[in-house]
């Protein structure tokens, strides 16, 4: 249940390993599905604050009932369940571990703990979000930082390039059936 959750907290909110398992139960904010990412734990010292879906947010009340059985202590989101480590806030390592242990069972190498991150930045530029938007989410100060992590196939870009044609078209045939109506199209 966990895993599950981390997987999904990771991919919603484009969070970075170190951001994922420093997630503190006060981070939290379910009523509004939102998360604090705090300063500290980010590579450009930037707090942010992200979302995350409806469907991981059933996940992690699940989780927190779960919780509850190992610590109710506040603190770290994610505990160990380990006898070495029991209840004490996942590892860095820990986390790499698992991900890497899911990847090889799935037959997908290269899979690791950021590419869920590439994945949601990916996808959001996908669904047609400006680039300025995608970097505050990610927590990028510059958009350079952000454009290494889209990565749009030439299948996405015709797509793209399709609809915006059709709209720019559209917007001609309109304008010229407005000239020759006499009702002010093109000058």
């Amino acid at each position: 249940m966990r895993t599950r959750l981390m997987l999904a907290l990771a991919y919603d909110a484009a969070l970075r390993r170190e951001e994922l398992c420093s997630l503190r139960t006060d981070d939290l904010d379910p009523g509004r599905r939102l998360l604090r990412v705090r300063a500290e734990t980010t590579k450009s010292r930037r707090e942010r604050v992200v979302p995350y879906s409806a469907a991981t947010g059933v996940l992690l009340s699940q989780y927190l009932v779960h919780r509850a059985t190992v610590s109710r202590a506040r603190g770290g989101l994610f505990l160990s369940e380990s006898r070495r480590n029991f209840a004490q806030p996942l590892s860095l390592w820990t986390w790499s571990k698992v991900v890497r242990r899911i990847a090889v069972a799935a037959g997908v190498e290269r899979f690791s703990t950021h590419t869920t991150r590439h994945l949601c930045l990916t996808n959001l530029a996908r669904m047609g979000w400006e680039v300025h938007a995608i970097a505050t989410f990610a927590g990028h100060r510059h958009t350079d930082s952000t454009m290494h992590y889209i990565h749009l196939s030439g299948r996405d870009l015709a797509e793209k390039f399709t609809r915006g044609m059709e709209h720019i078209h559209a917007q001609h045939i309109a304008l010229l059936s407005a000239d020759a109506e006499g009702t002010g199209g093109l000058r």
